[in-house]
């Protein structure tokens, strides 16, 4: 059992902070993310000077690729990629898109305009064609990262055009790439309508990590909105989350789990109570032993 802090966590840290606070409640790892990434090498700090933070923790995975235009894609993909090696990172994650969830509402209401220059994605395209054109955008992510010495694991966000289980496994094997695989993440897996009894048929090959999360039901016919749903505590959602832990440990995985939270309150609180409480709670329904001095 490997335990990893997602740097939701810690949601208003920041990379010196996060990396501190992962270590001083016990993590093994922790799972880094480009937006925090980004704001650290834009106040004028280099990748290389966060290597040497990261000694007594590893990196599980670093993220996030997003999709976006060709160029801007390939680009990013090979950014992304770099700094991932350089953290010693084993695998990129990458998000199916569009990432932000209102185009999709706009797009769903018959709002989003022709000319508006926010990233649509492959919204209204037929199936196949999706899984087809989304297939050859992944084998190219995943060839950078295997250039790099890295594998791909996407993640299916609930509310985009690729969101399920079914979908990921088309995509996954068209693209063919030995590299690739997904990551579980309990709340876009629930929203998406796959199963516990899904994610136990699994090859466990496949699965790059697990993202151990919460959410609220998302009413029927309603875009599911992380901002919404996700507005919540581990464990006081809708999510029976020792199933799905039991369904993951059925495949017989056995890498990282990484805890994640969008919840607001958690928010407000102190750094090391809310990422302690979260590892010491994964442990349990991981384990199955009383956790540490956080748990609840």
């Amino acid at each position: 059992m490997k335990l990893s802090m997602n740097v939701t966590s810690t949601f208003f840290g920041n990379v010196v902070n996060d990396i501190k606070v992962a270590k001083e409640v016990g993590f093994d790892g922790i799972e880094l993310q480009n937006p925090k990434m980004d704001r650290y090498l834009e106040a004028g700090y280099t990748a290389e000077s966060v290597v040497p933070m990261l000694e007594g923790i590893e990196v599980s995975a670093f993220g996030a690729l997003q999709e976006m235009e060709d160029d801007a894609f390939r680009a990013e993909a090979e950014r992304l990629t770099c700094q991932a090696q350089l953290f010693g990172a084993p695998t990129l994650q990458m998000c199916t898109g569009p990432v932000d969830v209102q185009v999709v509402k706009d797009f769903k209401a018959g709002k989003l305009a022709a000319n508006d220059p926010r990233y649509r994605g492959l919204l209204g395209v037929p199936e196949k064609e999706l899984i087809e054109k989304t297939a050859k955008r992944i084998g190219l992510a995943a060839d950078i990262a295997k250039d790099h010495g890295l594998g791909l694991f996407i993640e299916p966000l609930g509310w985009a055009p690729v969101n399920a289980l079914p979908q990921a496994l088309k995509i996954l094997d068209l693209a063919k790439r030995d590299n690739l695989g997904i990551v579980v993440d309990f709340w876009h897996f629930f929203v998406a309508g796959d199963t516990p009894e899904d994610v136990a048929k699994l090859d466990p090959s496949i699965i790059h990590a697990v993202h151990v999360c919460d959410g609220l039901t998302v009413p029927a016919g309603e875009i599911p909105d992380q901002a919404i749903s996700r507005n919540i505590w581990t464990g006081g959602g809708d999510i029976p989350l020792q199933e799905w832990v039991d369904s993951v440990k059925a495949t017989g995985y056995d890498g990282w789990w990484t805890s994640e939270i969008f919840c607001d309150k958690t928010q407000e609180l102190d750094f090391n109570l809310v990422a302690g409480a979260l590892r010491d709670n994964m442990e349990i329904l991981v384990s199955g032993k009383p956790g540490g001095k956080f748990a609840k």
